[in-house]
């Protein structure tokens, strides 16, 4: 993972701590988790979409 090992992760993670506080940790994380939910569904959506438009290009070629 990015050649980061265990102390380097420590080390981000107390100055996370540091910058926001650890009662805004809870918020940040659960804001970076909906954030990534977000950007996985429009993909899979964008997805689905290009599967729809095809079949139905393929349909009316027939």
């Amino acid at each position: 993972m990015f050649g980061l090992g265990m102390p380097e992760l420590i080390v981000i993670l107390v100055i996370i701590v540091i910058i926001f506080g650890a009662g805004k940790l809870p918020e940040i994380g659960s804001g970076i988790g909906k954030g990534i939910k977000n950007f996985k569904k429009a993909t899979s959506d964008d997805d689905e979409s290009k599967k729809i438009n095809d079949s139905d290009e393929e349909n009316s070629k027939e």
